[in-house]
């Protein structure tokens, strides 16, 4: 419809350059350029290789997306951008890049925040989200349980990973496997050859007398890589697919028991499920098996829109502009510990009437 916002997103906290342009809540275009396999020779991210492989791909990938939504970049009515969190070299390219298309073309900046945007781009798939959304968001940097009554200006934390994060747990014991990285797909992978009842490893933080909500992976982390080491230490072969889907089966048991809990606590019918590791196919099962038996219904993006991508905070950006929320200032900077409480950082005096007509002439004719 053309009263709906036309908003182009911009995704730069990581590895992986995203640039997402939405109508509504229809995806339009979600052009990606990834850097990982730079990064997998390091055995993680590198920040800085990560920031310069942004200023690299930016330009033409904001060019691929508008070709493929088939849209001028002057009909767009925002230009949405990850403010925070993440890492600060990859975030301050995203920031600049979305500060000088908004000034060129006259258009409303808004500085969104990533852990929000995970949760709202489900709307491109599933509808909009219900009020309030019970959220379980894990990725390599983030295990988090949100409540959202509302995606735009109120998201409550209700738990959160105390140590390594679920996709970091991930990564690491596929290095110590050997594996290479990123780690998840390659677990997830060999765990469906393997028994997820071969080895008893612990499952953290799930006592009676444990925070209800918060996470912690650093003891499984620690027990699975000690169980492989006396393996080694005595000479016997290491079963990969067994050790990949007892450690895989310990985390996600945890992440969807919590979650489920989570619901039933606060009255929640139904449960979102973002971020990267979203995508595990174990998780998914889990996820759907134990919703169905507390009656609470499911929603989970498919797995290209859980990864980071620039179709998330297109949609959160199109929400802001749909709900008219203030746009951000011309100041509007980087926060790579932006909290989840902010979903967006909005401005004061943000205006457009002195953008220079001869900017945007040379940007878009």
């Amino acid at each position: 419809m053309a009263d709906e916002p036309l908003v182009l997103g911009i995704e730069t906290s990581c590895d992986e350059t995203g640039v997402g342009i939405v109508r509504g809540a229809t995806l339009l275009a979600d052009a990606v350029a990834s850097s990982v396999d730079v990064h997998a020779r390091f055995g993680g991210v590198v920040p800085e290789i990560a920031s310069r492989a942004h200023l690299e791909a930016m330009v033409p990938t904001v060019e691929r997306a508008l070709k493929e939504a088939g849209v001028s970049a002057r009909d767009l009515d925002g230009i949405a951008v990850t403010a925070g969190p993440g890492l600060a070299g990859a975030l301050l390219v995203g920031v600049s890049a979305a500060k000088a298309y908004a000034y060129a073309l006259n258009k409303p900046l808004y500085g969104v925040n990533h852990l929000a945007s995970h949760i709202c781009v489900d709307q491109l798939e599933h509808g909009p989200l219900p009020e309030p959304t019970m959220a379980l968001l894990v990725s390599g940097g983030h295990s988090s349980l949100l409540l959202a009554p509302d995606i735009t200006s109120d998201v409550r934390p209700m738990g959160a990973t105390i140590d390594d994060a679920a996709g970091e747990a991930f990564d690491k014991i596929a290095r110590v496997l050997n594996l290479g990285f990123p780690g998840g797909p390659v677990i997830d992978r060999l765990a469906k050859e393997g028994d997820p009842a071969a080895i008893a490893f612990p499952r953290g933080l799930s006592g009676s007398r444990d925070p209800a909500y918060d996470f912690s992976f650093s003891g499984l982390k620690t027990s699975v890589a000690r169980w492989i080491e006396a393996k080694r230490a005595a000479g016997e072969e290491v079963p990969v697919r067994d050790v990949a889907a007892s450690f895989q089966e310990a985390v996600v048991d945890v992440l969807t028991r919590k979650a489920v809990r989570a619901c039933k606590d606060q009255g929640v019918d139904h449960l979102m499920i973002g971020g990267g590791v979203a995508a595990n196919s174990r998780l998914r099962a889990l996820a759907l098996e134990r919703c169905e038996r507390a009656g609470i219904r499911l929603r989970v993006p498919r797995p290209g829109l859980c990864t980071d991508n620039g179709a998330m905070v297109a949609a959160l950006g199109a929400e802001m502009v749909a709900r008219n929320r203030p746009a951000s200032d011309w100041e509007l900077s980087a926060d790579s510990s932006l909290p989840v409480t902010d979903p967006h950082v909005p401005g004061q005096t943000h205006t457009h009437d002195h953008v220079h007509e001869i900017s945007k002439d040379n940007l878009y004719s």
